[in-house]
């Protein structure tokens, strides 16, 4: 059995390419992440121990290290944003864990900031309301730490899934091109292998068009059960797997073939003549 790794790609109408947030096929956002946990939450250790054991050469290192800690938490909320955006399924139990971890973020980095504001001299002794909101914020970045590793262990976010020739999945986004009849011109007849699949946006649609060994088939890309997305699964003859919770459907019916999904998923007709490949979505 040959494997092949996915890799995503948006493709926009003009033609080019926006690649999600990486370096070399590796997220960003979890490369740069460790940086503002280390620096915010070794300030607030050492604050509040340099406060209690009445050392006040390391009130200055502390400073620095929450100042270091809110710019490489801003390097690191870039691409994480970006992939807020592109790569959490929307209308899914991972964007509502994504959306927590966020806020969680944006709160501790709040507090951390309103402590270096007030900060009146870097070798003074830091109020107790500020080591307090120090040690809180630490526990938000705890908290969203734990949501951060969840959206990636639970919900394969940002993870490169092995299948068999899957070969490569791309992201596309269609203009509707028929308003009257809804088809929408999303392919070649030859553009994708059987048991491969390409996920297109139309307007605010996620649809998968897959290829299976009786033809073209298409449906949401939203599983039933958590949202989870279906084209990043396997399909396999005429079956497609959700990679969060293993729900199977039949690709041209929608049918469940296998819980934990109890709702069939919605399937669209799919035209191909010309050698092109078309989908009805009106």
């Amino acid at each position: 059995m040959r494997f092949r790794t996915q890799s995503h790609t948006v493709v926009h109408p003009a033609g080019g390419d926006l690649i999600l947030v990486n370096l070399n096929d590796h997220p960003i956002h979890p490369m740069l992440v460790d940086f503002p946990i280390a620096y915010l939450v070794g300030g607030a250790l050492v604050s509040a121990w340099a406060s209690a054991t009445h050392r006040p050469a390391w009130f200055r290192t502390a400073r620095h290290m929450r100042l270091l800690g809110l710019w490489s938490a801003c390097a690191a909320a870039l691409p994480g944003l970006v992939d807020y955006v592109f790569a959490v399924p929307p209308r899914s139990s991972a964007k509502q864990r994504a959306t927590n971890h966020m806020v969680a973020n944006v709160s501790a980095l709040t507090l951390f900031g309103a402590s270096l504001a007030t900060d009146p001299d870097e070798d003074a002794r830091p109020a107790p309301w500020r080591v307090g909101a120090e040690l809180c914020g630490a526990g938000l970045l705890g908290v969203a730490g734990w949501l951060g590793g969840t959206l990636v262990y639970r919900n394969q976010i940002a993870v490169d899934h092995l299948s068999a020739n899957a070969g490569r999945l791309r992201i596309e986004a269609h203009p509707l091109s028929d308003t009257a009849t809804g088809l929408v011109d999303v392919a070649s007849d030859d553009e994708l292998a059987v048991d491969q699949m390409k996920l297109l946006r139309i307007g605010s649609r996620r649809v998968v068009l897959a290829r299976t060994q009786e033809g073209y088939a298409a449906f949401d890309d939203s599983c039933t059960h958590k949202g989870g997305p279906l084209a990043d699964g396997a399909l396999v003859c005429g079956t497609v797997q959700c990679p969060w919770h293993g729900s199977q459907f039949d690709v041209r019916t929608g049918a469940v073939r296998q819980g934990p999904a109890s709702q069939a998923v919605k399937t669209y007709d799919v035209e191909q003549s010309g050698g092109r490949v078309r989908i009805r979505v009106g």
